[in-house]
């Protein structure tokens, strides 16, 4: 087997990552380019991916591929029809995220909600010395026991945070993407949601359904002026709607740690927000604890094995997992 890592510097220097217990040679890159990805995988058995593009004309490109290992748990970075025509198995990573991405959501709520940024600029500026007192009130400062957490995705992660959140005393609800029907009473519907989060945290996959599901007109439904967090993809939210609706007080802050464009451009809507107070973009690092990088690093090969042996895990089909 001839096993091809494209993109192995997403992975933390400080990650081990074993070689699979069969037989193989192993190509690793750290990282590669549209314009490279078909010379590198068109002589590969397995390829090890995590965010480089995969669509149906590379795939076509390399008749010996088996096996698509994601290391990560989306995959809208493959063409999963054009897999499932050419019977190449796709798998990815489950589980490792449930208290790293939960974490760093939180963290991102108590900065927002305390407002634990603007005053550490604050003091940076020496406004604790100005104010000739103890402390001072320049920015809002609120509990988040009592308020609603709003969690749109019920997977493992969406309810890791729901646990969080309710050991807060926090009250949760959760809801679907916009237009889904269906899931029964313990679903609070999309736009009810909307207009009673005081915390709007999204934790859904990204695809057709869920592209831009917030924008202008769903800021405007927002009722409680709700942070807004999103650890999930960039593309849930049209990132363009965002400094509008932060400017019109129809939400009291957003926090990102994605974004639609992965590094975002100098252009990118989010690069006028960078010194608000009610603003925090973090480099797509919710889920890269150093615990939860060695988890997927270990499953991640583990999966590679399985399929080997005959037993493929964790295997994504088209219409999703």
């Amino acid at each position: 087997m001839h096993i091809v890592f494209l993109d192995h510097e997403t992975l933390s220097p400080q990650t081990q990552l074993r070689r699979p217990d069969f037989e193989h040679t192993w190509e690793a890159h750290d990282r590669t380019s549209a314009e490279q990805v078909a010379e590198r995988i068109a002589q590969a058995d397995i390829v090890i991916v995590n965010k480089v593009k995969l669509p149906a004309a590379v795939l076509a490109q390399a008749p010996r591929l088996k096996l698509i290992a994601v290391a990560a748990t989306g995959t809208d970075n493959i063409d999963l029809a054009a897999c499932a025509a050419r019977g190449i198995v796709v798998s990815n990573i489950r589980g490792y995220a449930i208290r790293t991405v939960p974490e760093h959501t939180f963290a991102l709520i108590f900065a927002l909600r305390r407002s634990v940024c603007a005053y550490r600029d604050a003091v940076r500026s020496g406004r604790w010395q100005a104010a000739g007192q103890f402390c001072f009130f320049d920015h809002p400062i609120r509990d988040l026991a009592g308020s609603t957490l709003g969690i749109i995705g019920d997977g493992e992660l969406g309810q890791s945070v729901a646990a969080i959140g309710r050991a807060l005393g926090m009250r949760v609800l959760f809801s679907g993407h916009k237009g889904r029907t269906g899931q029964g009473r313990l679903y609070t519907p999309f736009e009810q949601l909307l207009g009673e989060a005081d915390v709007l945290t999204l934790h859904c996959p990204l695809n057709e359904r869920t592209r831009h599901m917030i924008s202008t007109p769903e800021f405007a439904l927002m009722k409680r002026r709700p942070l807004l967090i999103n650890t999930g993809r960039g593309g849930l939210v049209d990132e363009a709607a965002v400094g509008p609706a932060l400017n019109a007080g129809e939400i009291s802050g957003a926090a990102f740690d994605v974004t639609s464009v992965e590094p975002p451009p100098p252009d990118h809507p989010f690069m006028a927000l960078l010194d608000r107070p009610d603003f925090i973009l973090t480099p797509h690092v919710a889920w890269a604890s150093e615990e939860a990088i060695q988890a997927l690093a270990d499953q991640l090969i583990g999966n590679v094995e399985s399929f080997v042996s005959g037993q493929p895990r964790n295997v994504v089909h088209p219409k999703g997992i």
